[in-house]
């Protein structure tokens, strides 16, 4: 699997996935983090990533029909970057297995 993190999230999770073996990129790695959502969203299609973020506009995207986002939609509210990678590492093998089983929008509460 391969990810795409939003630029409000931190590299740290990306830094994270790598260290699970999986492909990661942050979005401050295109376009020094200055994409729009719309230019993201074309990214992480054409990459066949999966676009992690905590923004709801990507939800949005996502649910149109015939939309190819595969998102994962971090809805924890602000925290920081340990609870974050905490809370994931908890159900990190159940996203992973509903992405496997065509799971399109997974929402992380």
């Amino acid at each position: 699997m391969r990810f795409l993190i939003d630029a409000q999230l931190p590299p740290t999770l990306a830094d994270w996935l790598k260290r699970m073996g999986r492909d990661a990129s942050h979005a401050q790695h295109y376009g020094q983090g200055r994409m729009t959502d719309a230019e993201l969203h074309q990214v992480a299609i054409a990459e066949d990533r999966i676009l992690i973020s905590k923004d709801e506009d990507f939800f949005h995207l996502a649910s149109r029909p015939g939309d190819r986002l595969r998102l994962l939609w971090l809805r924890m509210g602000n925290c920081r970057t340990r609870p974050l990678l905490t809370a994931l590492e908890k159900v990190w093998p159940d996203i992973e297995a509903e992405f496997q089983n065509g799971q399109r929008i997974i929402e992380i509460r």
